[in-house]
């Protein structure tokens, strides 16, 4: 399968399903992730150009630690809207390159508005690249509709999953993936005096209790028309 994974920040994806991403790609499935926003305001003191470069970088050296081909949209954050059509296009032009046969993303409830818009962003742009003349200056030929699946929230806060993934295998590469972010994780430990790693391992200990395994990440089907599906698309 062509599996493609739409997160907001340059980490979200990393902290929300990569244990999962890891799981597909060990699997022999085809990964890819895409950021819509580019982290350029996810610091106190690294100015938005400099954390823009950096976190890009940063996202590409995560992708590398699971396998998996990694896009960048390249909004601004707090820019990130479904109405922003040119952002919308560029996403399509992503879903119609990787071909997905499923898509993860934000959940529609998320706790910003960047998280949320992501999802509709990624509703909208995956639909218009089912259609042959949404773009006529695109290269690429129209990618089918396909299910969609929600990941779960930072601390799973409002979120109750319907299906969970035994990542008790890839939990390491998760948090090596999630490492490689050093302008979050270590600003955070050094200012904040949070163990970010360490609280992302927390709560994919928390879902494998829930669903008796060690670790486990936890995610809804969207049960919007055509994203559904009899097939178990979840490794």
């Amino acid at each position: 399968m062509n599996v493609l994974a739409i997160g907001c920040h340059p980490d979200d994806l990393e902290i929300g399903c990569y244990g999962t991403l890891a799981k597909y790609v060990k699997l022999g499935h085809n990964v890819s992730v895409c950021h819509l926003a580019n982290g350029n305001l996810g610091h106190v003191e690294i100015m938005p150009d400099e954390l823009r470069a950096m976190r890009f970088e940063e996202a590409e050296n995560a992708a590398k630690v699971i396998g998996a081909k990694h896009y960048s949209v390249d909004a601004n954050d707090l820019y990130v809207t479904a109405e922003d059509d040119g952002l919308v296009n560029r996403l399509a032009a992503v879903v119609r390159e990787v071909q997905p046969d499923l898509i993860i993303t934000h959940y529609d409830h998320d706790y910003m508005n960047d998280h949320m818009q992501t999802y509709y962003a990624a509703l909208r742009a995956s639909f218009g690249a089912s259609l042959a003349h949404y773009d006529l200056n695109a290269t690429t030929p129209t990618a089918p509709v396909c299910p969609i699946y929600h990941m779960d929230p930072v601390a799973g806060t409002g979120f109750i999953p319907t299906e969970y993934v035994d990542i008790t295998d890839t939990i390491d590469l998760k948090l090596e993936a999630l490492a490689c972010h050093k302008s979050q994780i270590v600003w955070m430990r050094d200012h904040d005096h949070i163990d970010f790693l360490e609280f992302v391992r927390t709560c994919s200990r928390a879902r494998g209790f829930q669903c008796g395994v060690d670790y486990a990440e936890g995610f809804r089907p969207n049960l919007n028309y055509l994203r559904m599906t009899t097939k178990r698309l979840l490794p």
